[in-house]
């Protein structure tokens, strides 16, 4: 998995693999799901991300596993 913070675009991506993206979906506004050949999510991508998160939580992204 990859996250890219694109500060130019005021975007947020997460690519979960690199399997090629042959569909896109905003699901909601700002909120963009790219799809594989087989329908599988391989990328969520967060628009307009400075209304959504400071600079802080972007220049410091924590994981929390189970």
């Amino acid at each position: 998995m990859r996250i890219r913070v694109d500060r130019k675009n005021d975007a947020l991506y997460f690519r979960l693999d690199e399997r090629r993206i042959v569909e896109s979906e905003e699901i909601q506004p700002g909120v963009i799901l790219d799809y594989d050949e087989n329908d599988k999510v391989v990328g969520v991508e967060f628009l307009s991300i400075s209304s959504r998160a400071s600079e802080d939580e972007l220049s410091s992204i924590q994981f929390n596993t189970a």
